[in-house]
């Protein structure tokens, strides 16, 4: 499968294709390093799939739940998030490429939210990143470290969920979310 990466970050870029490098199926066909140049080089090499960081020159920022259904809209048929792990980024674009849809759990927990028209009850990006991060059964410590948070920012969106969900404690909130379909676990 062939892979187009455009992100205006050459680390970025670098990282992806070490990863993508690792797999005998996928092969990095270009890079780009704005929205003018991801599209010029997508005409022209045609790629199975392009990998995309929607925040950079040339493209429309995005990181409402309203502009993720507009990518989507726009022949999108995936959105990862930039904590997706290496065997996950790896098996959406396989996904991709077969044409099938790649959302990261916290970007499809959003677009059903908005679909549903509760907007997530009113919880911020961050409050659903955190609020996945404890389905997943992290710790304050480890959500505060994968996020780039302190401890204590991890507790008061907690707080902040607890609340919005109307709920007591952590098991409480994400058998709320779960069941109001607002997260899900894979």
């Amino acid at each position: 499968m062939r892979v187009l990466l455009a992100d205006d970050h050459p680390v970025v870029r670098d990282g992806l294709a070490a990863v993508l490098a690792t797999q005998p199926d996928l092969t990095v066909v270009g890079e780009a390093a704005n929205g003018a140049e991801a599209l010029h080089q997508t005409a022209s090499l045609a790629p199975d799939v392009v990998l995309m960081d929607l925040q950079m020159p040339g493209m429309d920022g995005t990181t409402a739940t309203a502009d993720i259904t507009a990518a989507i809209d726009a022949g999108a048929v995936g959105y990862l998030l930039k904590d997706t792990g290496r065997h996950e980024l790896c098996e959406a674009v396989r996904t991709a490429a077969r044409g099938g849809a790649a959302l990261s759990p916290t970007v499809a927990a959003k677009v059903l939210a908005h679909i549903r028209g509760d907007r997530g009850v009113g919880l911020s990006g961050r409050e659903l990143e955190v609020l996945s991060a404890l389905a997943r059964g992290q710790s304050n410590k480890q959500i505060a470290r994968a996020l780039r948070l302190s401890e204590a920012t991890v507790k008061t969106h907690l707080l902040h969920i607890d609340a919005k969900l109307d709920v007591a404690d952590r098991t409480g909130a994400v058998t709320a979310a779960l069941g109001r379909g607002i997260i899900r676990i894979d």
